[in-house]
């Protein structure tokens, strides 16, 4: 039984441990950006859409992990 309660928690920990880890970094996000944009513009651009586009690709990679296990 205490299997089944894992089982149910796990996913919901995991999305927790990536939303704080990806919310700093969102946090920090701007202050690294003017940093980048001190060299170039288009840089710190794409490095913003970069980081963006990672919290994206975090959640599809999980999710296609877990329709391949059949979770």
């Amino acid at each position: 039984m205490a299997e089944g309660k894992d089982n149910e928690r796990s996913p919901a920990i995991a999305a927790a441990v990536i939303l704080l880890v990806v919310g700093f970094g969102f946090f920090l996000l701007p202050k690294a950006m003017l940093w980048i944009g001190d060299f170039s513009p288009w840089l710190a651009a794409v490095f913003g859409t970069l980081c963006v586009l990672g919290f994206f690709l975090i959640f599809w990679l999980r999710a296609r992990y877990q329709r391949k296990r059949g979770l």
